[in-house]
């Protein structure tokens, strides 16, 4: 198998739909049979995951698999990680705001790296800016990120990445963040890896319907932020206590993971996703 693109999914009805319709054709023309493609559906409660099985039938190299608690994107990410089967393996945003081509961008400039990020502030990419506000909130946690961690990158949060299968085998015994700072401990393990990270310029579109709420989510970032960096330092106790006295109260607990987290390869005689294989249980 020579790509794996996961592309994980919160209530995506209405947008999963047009990507995976651009993607799909885009992708199996290049890449044939060696090319899957993961959608991993989280904490939904839309019909987000009958979009992507609707589309098995025509393109069997689509893989639905659904884990009902709000793991977040991180959380889905690591799940297809777990499952790609892909030389390369990369990630993408369900909104379709990268477009297949730019996504392909990725592969063609990986040459000698390990990881291969899209670029939006790169002057030569082609963007749609976000809202202003959302700007703002992102040059000041680039900042951040810069400061806590020392990764001169210029765009860690793009849904766009690619990674080489050597790379995430060496990286998923590390990851455990699923929440807003999954990009950049991703990032940071493969920095500290020795890995080489690329930026690439890129085309990106701002896509109406996001469930972003940018004052709770600056807060959740900047609290992931610190978690984090106090996770990679010799005063990862104050975290331990954070996690024992205010964590259940700030964000509580996520429910018992279900036994298995099921791949749906087809559709039953009720209605019902059928069980062909299983994956392990994502950590959080």
């Amino acid at each position: 198998m020579r790509l794996s693109i996961i592309v994980p999914a919160y209530n995506e009805e209405h947008r999963l739909g047009r990507m995976l319709d651009a993607y799909l054709p885009y992708f199996a023309r290049r890449y044939g049979e060696t090319f899957e493609l993961l959608v991993i559906v989280n904490g939904s409660t839309d019909h987000t995951a009958d979009v992507a099985l609707a589309r098995q039938s025509d393109w069997p190299m689509v893989r639905v698999f659904v884990d009902p608690r709000p793991i977040g994107k991180g959380g889905a990410i690591m799940i297809g990680l777990e499952a790609a089967r892909g030389d390369l393996i990369g990630y993408v945003d369900a909104d379709g705001s990268t477009p297949p081509a730019a996504f392909d961008a990725l592969i063609e400039a990986i040459a000698d790296a390990d990881c291969v990020l899209a670029n939006r502030w790169d002057p030569a990419s082609t963007i749609t800016p976000p809202p202003r506000r959302r700007r703002v909130a992102s040059r000041l946690f680039n900042r951040l990120v810069r400061w806590l961690f020392g990764l001169r990158l210029a765009d860690t949060q793009c849904g766009a990445k690619l990674l080489r299968r050597s790379m995430v085998s060496r990286l998923r015994p590390e990851l455990g963040i699923t929440r807003w700072a999954f990009d950049v401990d991703l990032l940071y393990h493969v920095r500290k890896a020795g890995g080489r990270i690329r930026e690439v310029p890129t085309v990106w579109h701002d896509e109406s319907g996001s469930h972003l709420k940018i004052v709770p989510a600056s807060f959740d970032m900047l609290l992931a932020l610190c978690r984090l960096r106090l996770l990679y330092s010799p005063f990862r106790w104050i975290v331990s206590l954070y996690d024992r006295t205010l964590g259940p109260w700030l964000h509580p607990p996520w429910p018992p993971p279900p036994p298995v987290l099921e791949i749906s390869r087809s559709r039953s005689a009720a209605g019902h996703p059928s069980t062909d294989h299983a994956v392990g249980k994502s950590r959080h």
